[in-house]
């Protein structure tokens, strides 16, 4: 499994021992996004507050009963990655939860650990345990994982070069859009559909991993399997990866399970907003309204440096 981390947003997860505590390990969730200021409130939407439905709650709930913690808990979360629109929004409270519960307590978890308890989050979203965007918002840059137990995370810096446009879309997703979108993918593929997009994903991983963006422009994003499953999802896909393409972009793909769209470039400013125009374009002239942001990668999860356990990601 791949990820990648952007700073084009992040969340910011505060985790603290309940002032009236009962010691019986209960967990409250307070969503911030009214005190969030700018664009955070306008994109991120409303976060669950029922612990076993919000990634940063499921996360907590693992982590207090691996290492026996009984703490009434207070997560205050202020989301600043859009939700549901491909991005990792469950992933960057994931992370920044396991960041924080970890400083609070001095656990001093290793990386993969820490990556081990922020996928038990990903259950919210996805229906099951995933590691590739907590990897990347816990280690940042561009990571690959070898899920098991334990969990190894390999972590590589990406060419200084790269920026990304990415364009995301004003539409309504279903909840669970993780799942959802998993659901749309075939039961069974082809061997030749197999070995091609393995072949993609190891010339990509090595593009990334050795910093080598030359390798990039040459198809090896193209995803066979699930981009043919998942465009129907994305209003006129087809017509904004051909705009962004002759607009000056190496590739362009779906990001994550959609329905944002993100290109990969090495150009300069000029390049990378023509992409990003075109981009815009694209979703309106398929009657969809976007906002497109022009990133690079990011560092991963860090703690801030105050009382309690607070952290950002990703």
């Amino acid at each position: 499994m791949f990820g990648l981390a952007l700073d084009a947003f992040f969340d910011e997860v505060t985790v603290a021992t309940r002032k009236e505590n009962t010691n019986s390990g209960t967990i409250t969730i307070t969503d911030e996004a009214d005190r969030a200021e700018g664009e955070r409130v306008k994109d991120a939407g409303r976060t669950p507050t029922d612990p076993d439905a919000n990634t940063a709650g499921l996360v907590a709930r693992a982590v207090m009963g691996k290492h026996g913690i009984t703490d009434d808990l207070d997560i205050t979360i202020a989301k600043g990655v859009p939700m549901g629109l491909g991005l990792g929004s469950s992933a960057a409270s994931a992370a920044a939860s396991a960041v924080a519960l970890d400083r609070l307590y001095g656990l001093n978890l290793t990386r993969d650990e820490l990556v081990m308890a922020a996928g038990r989050g990903e259950e919210a979203s996805a229906g099951t345990v995933h590691y590739d965007n907590v990897a990347a918002s816990i280690a940042g840059g561009f990571v690959m994982v070898r899920p098991g137990d334990p969990v190894t995370v390999a972590r590589f810096k990406p060419a200084a070069d790269l920026r990304f446009c990415v364009a995301i879309p004003a539409m309504a997703v279903p909840d669970r859009k993780t799942e959802v979108s998993r659901g749309a993918l075939p039961e069974r593929i082809t061997l030749k559909d197999s070995t091609q997009n393995l072949a993609n994903a190891s010339l990509l991983a090595v593009a990334l991993a050795t910093g080598d963006s030359s390798m990039l422009g040459s198809g090896i994003t193209e995803d066979v399997i699930a981009e043919p499953a998942r465009r129907h999802m994305i209003p006129g896909f087809d017509h904004i990866k051909r705009a962004a393409l002759g607009a000056g972009a190496k590739e362009v793909m779906i990001s994550g399970a959609g329905p944002s769209v993100i290109a990969v470039t090495t150009a300069g400013g000029a390049v990378r907003r023509r992409i990003a125009g075109a981009m815009a374009g694209g979703f309106r002239a398929a009657g969809t309204e976007c906002r497109t942001v022009i990133c690079k990668p990011a560092g991963g999860a860090r703690a801030v440096p105050v009382g309690g356990g607070r952290a950002a990601a990703g």
